[in-house]
C-alpha cells in the first residue's frame, strides 16, 4: 500500500509518501508546498489545489490521509489549516483516492505510542520507521509523513474510516 500523508496548511502544506518494505516503511517522497501570503486566499487556494493534484498524479497514491483538524487558540491560523484541509480532501477524492483522517493525538500514539508526544518525538520516530539518516525537513514533511505511517499502521482497522474516492 502507497500513502500519501498530507499536513494541511495555506502558508506551508507539508506532504510526505510511504509504503511498507520488508525492513519496516519506506519514505519514498516529502516536501512542503508553499502559497505566497501576499496572494489573495482564493488564489492560495487554487494554486494548492492545483499542485496537490500534480503531486497525486505523479505518486499515485492508494490512499491520501490528511490530518483533522481540530480548534487551534489562533482562530484566523484555525480558518486557514481548515480552508487547506478542505482543499486537499476535495482533491484527493477528486483524483479518485481513498481519504482517511487521524487527528494529531492519535497520529503521535500510533508513531510514538504516546498521544501527548512532542513534535521532536515524533521527527524522531518517523526517522527511526522510515529508515532514514536524519529527522525530515521542514518539519511539515516530518508530520506529513507520521500521518502517512500512522495509517499503514494503523490500515488493517481503518477501513471503516475510510471515504472512497
Amino acid at each position: 500500500m502507497f500513502v500519501l500523508g498530507i499536513d494541511p496548511g495555506l502558508s506551508r502544506c507539508g506532504y510526505g509518501c510511504a509504503r511498507r518494505a520488508s525492513n519496516g516503511y519506506e519514505a519514498t517522497a516529502a516536501g512542503v508546498i508553499t502559497t505566497p501570503p501576499e496572494e489573495a486566499v482564493p488564489l492560495r487556494l487554487a494554486r494548492l489545489r492545483a499542485e496537490l493534484g500534480e503531486l497525486i498524479d505523479e505518486l499515485r497514491p492508494d490512499v491520501v490521509v490528511v490530518e483533522r483538524v481540530f480548534f487551534r487558540s489562533n482562530a484566523r491560523t484555525a480558518m486557514a489549516v481548515g480552508q487547506a484541509s478542505g482543499v486537499a480532501l476535495l482533491t484527493a477524492v477528486e483524483h479518485g483516492c481513498s481519504v482517511v483522517e487521524y487527528t494529531a493525538a492519535e497520529v503521535k500514539l500510533a508513531v510514538t505510542g504516546y498521544g501527548n508526544a512532542t513534535k521532536e518525538q515524533v521527527q524522531e520516530m518517523v526517522a527511526r520507521l522510515a529508515g532514514l539518516g536524519t529527522v525530515p525537513k521542514p518539519p511539515d514533511a516530518a508530520d506529513a509523513l507520521a500521518l502517512a505511517l500512522c495509517h499503514l499502521g494503523a490500515a488493517p482497522w481503518a477501513r471503516e474510516r475510510a471515504v472512497l474516492g
